[in-house]
């Protein structure tokens, strides 16, 4: 019994072993590996790039902004924001809860513009929640107002290059509310000290955030004592869809939360779309690749009609015979999923340590084409791989296990 169980492997083994075959079985079959490994190396360095977008993306995001935000729609603002701050902030896996006041406001400086989104802050709060202003938040006296009374204002390094800004020198901001004069309405505006300029990685955050006290935006804003957010940084950042109920319930009547992948929502849905069509497209080379294997045993059924009916009448079963082909197709299909493994994994590791790629910050957010490869899109581009390799092996195993000995022995 034991022997018979390993007729089909020591078979299958022959007959790829095989030297004697013809030249073009034998180029058909390494092409088919050839094939196989190379769709299999292309698709895991496609998905690791996808992932390695996704991933640098968020922890990018993850770094600047919070994890749930609270807001009040269709009211003025939060008043009782320090309250409400310091309730949430006792809440379990919240690690800190910051109120904070956003406006677009218009940045000039040396007759150049530019919009940008002004946050006000407290400081000692904000860098309990923002990964990459917490070194430079906790400078002494960072937000201190000169000698000339004017409050001070922290800036992202690309829109300071932009405007050719440096620490210490003086901008104007202009924000959308107007005053009431005499003369009818006229724009709030006040200068501000560029206090310090900050480098977060992520282009947007960098070419187009300002920082300054809350009391500053709010003189700004001419909107009184009150925020219009209460951010909150979590533990872990998937707990965030959990957590944005009862801390919605939490803050009190009229709030509404929305999580940072709530915000973000359709930058990582067109990244999942993405991921999909490419895993699509690219495993039709390994789709090709299976139908040379399939093509290699078709012939080799043909070729080897005689070895097949003398297996049969020496007491070989259907099922024996069919299954040296279908090992025949998976035993290549495991060599070409080995192969393109190794040779993908490498590439993208090498590549991401190497930043062998590189790209333009201001339309990919960052400098590098980043590779990330996983083990659970390893298991599925293995799976997928090994599948096809196996159902290509049906037709020619079916057709071998039908063959009738007699037909085929009575002419020899």
């Amino acid at each position: 019994m034991g022997r018979r169980m390993n007729l089909p492997t020591f078979v299958a083994l022959r007959y790829l072993r095989s030297r004697h075959r013809p030249l073009i079985l034998r180029i058909i079959s390494w092409l088919s590996v050839v094939g196989v490994a190379a769709g299999v190396a292309t698709l895991v360095i496609a998905l690791a790039m996808n992932t390695g977008f996704r991933t640098a993306l968020e922890d990018r995001l993850l770094a600047v902004t919070a994890h749930v935000h609270l807001t009040r729609p269709g009211s003025e603002g939060i008043r009782e924001y320090d309250a409400v701050a310091d309730r949430l902030a006792r809440m379990p896996h919240v690690v800190a809860a910051v109120p904070a006041l956003y406006q677009t406001v218009l940045l000039s400086a040396g007759g150049k513009s530019h919009g940008v989104v002004l946050k006000g802050i407290d400081p000692q709060r904000e860098a309990k929640t923002n990964r990459v202003l917490s070194g430079v938040l906790n400078r002494p006296g960072l937000f201190a107002a000169d000698a000339d009374g004017l409050d001070a204002v922290l800036l992202g390094g690309a829109l300071a290059e932009d405007l050719h800004i440096a620490p210490g020198e003086y901008v104007t901001l202009t924000g959308p509310q107007g005053r009431l004069t005499p003369f009818g309405m006229l724009p709030r505006s006040r200068r501000f000290r560029v206090a310090a300029i900050f480098h977060s990685g992520f282009y947007d955050y960098d070419a187009n955030w300002g920082f300054v006290t809350l009391p500053a935006a709010q003189g700004l804003a001419g909107a009184g004592d009150l925020a219009n957010v209460i951010e909150c940084r979590l533990e872990n950042p998937d707990l965030a869809d959990a957590l944005a109920l009862p801390l919605a319930a939490a803050a009190g009547s009229g709030f509404v939360a929305r999580t940072w992948s709530q915000e973000n929502r359709a930058l990582f849905r067109a990244l999942s779309l993405e991921k999909l069509v490419t895993a699509i497209f690219i495993g039709l080379i390994t789709f090709v690749a299976g139908l040379n294997i399939l093509v290699v045993l078709a012939m080799t059924v043909r070729e080897k009609a005689r070895d097949i009916a003398v297996l049969v009448a020496m007491g070989a079963r259907s099922e024996q015979i069919r299954e040296i082909f279908v090992l025949q197709g998976l035993i290549a299909g495991l060599w070409g999923t080995l192969c393109g493994s190794i040779v993908g994994y490498a590439l993208a590791l090498a590549a991401n340590r190497g930043q062998w790629i590189p790209l333009n910050p201001e339309v990919y957010a960052v400098s590098y084409v980043p590779f990330s490869p996983s083990v659970s899109d390893a298991f599925w581009i293995t799976l997928a791989a090994l599948g096809i390799c196996v159902a290509a092996t049906i037709y020619p195993a079916r057709l071998a296990a039908r063959l009738s000995p007699t037909e085929i022995l009575r002419y020899e």
